[in-house]
């Protein structure tokens, strides 16, 4: 089975747009949360990476911050 995978982003954020991409030519499937304009989850964001910069990947239970592609290969195994 697929993991959930999450990604919270900004729409100004280049490197959200880079992972969002990303994940979109491995077709992956993706929940893309605006933290700029949803504050509940820009907090549940921070409580699960301890950090407000964007991008934040969720991917089954891992939390990965930044656009790390290894991290994102590593995670979707």
């Amino acid at each position: 089975m697929a993991k959930k995978v999450t990604v919270y982003s900004t729409p100004t954020c280049p490197y959200c747009v880079l992972a969002k991409n990303y994940l979109k030519q491995k077709g992956v499937a993706f929940e893309d949360v605006n933290v700029a304009a949803d504050q509940k989850r820009a907090e549940e964001m921070v409580e699960k990476s301890g950090q407000m910069g964007v991008p934040v990947l969720e991917i089954g239970k891992k939390i990965i911050v930044g656009f790390d592609k290894q991290a994102i290969d590593d995670a979707l195994k």
